[in-house]
């Protein structure tokens, strides 16, 4: 039996939303609770150049480029999500001392006391971007690997407007690779 074009077609036809979506970070679950915008970050094949006597031919390259993923999220009234960023950005740059990487955890936790064996764990976080489908139930997700930030937006106090906005941070990270999954894990 000859198939059909048809049976080729995409037979969900619900559009994917924009606002369905929830994002956990493991290091920072103050941040997922607020974040309000999200991306599937874009990817970029290099391209090497065949040296021809008509005409260079363009083929493909053998190396990815991710682009960067930026999370915004509404800052608490005690910032203490904004302050968890903080402190891993000022843990990784080391401002002042070693010891800030572990100042979240404090003297008393394990990874405190581990010294530099666990550093690896407080540099890096995995992350998830949970999308959800039409009717708001988990569709797929999209999994990133050895996330750290590289940037925070400021938070600009200003007395003259008359409407209350709220404040939202940006903040930018840097990853090893993502991957798109079914909810079981299958790559999709």
């Amino acid at each position: 039996m000859a198939r059909s074009i048809y049976d080729k077609q995409i037979q969900n036809r619900n559009y994917l939303s924009p606002t369905g979506f929830n994002f956990t970070l493991q290091r920072c679950p103050k941040v997922s609770f607020f974040s309000n915008t999200a991306q599937i970050p874009g990817i970029d094949l290099g391209v090497a150049i065949q040296p021809n006597y008509l005409k260079d031919i363009p083929r493909p390259g053998d190396k990815l480029e991710f682009s960067d993923f930026t999370l915004r999220f509404l800052v608490d009234e005690d910032i203490k999500n904004y302050m968890q960023i903080q402190n891993w950005m000022r843990g990784l740059g080391y401002p002042e001392s070693l010891r800030e990487i572990y100042s979240e955890y404090g003297e008393s936790s394990e990874l405190y006391k581990g010294g530099f064996q666990n550093s690896e764990e407080l540099l890096y976080s995995d992350g998830t971007l949970e999308v959800l489908n039409s009717t708001m139930n988990p569709q797929f997700l999209v999994k990133f690997k050895g996330m750290f930030p590289i940037s925070l937006t400021t938070l600009d106090f200003d007395a003259t407007p008359t409407d209350v906005d709220y404040f939202t941070a940006e903040c930018t990270f840097k990853y090893t690779v993502y991957s798109i999954t079914d909810l079981a894990g299958n790559p999709l």
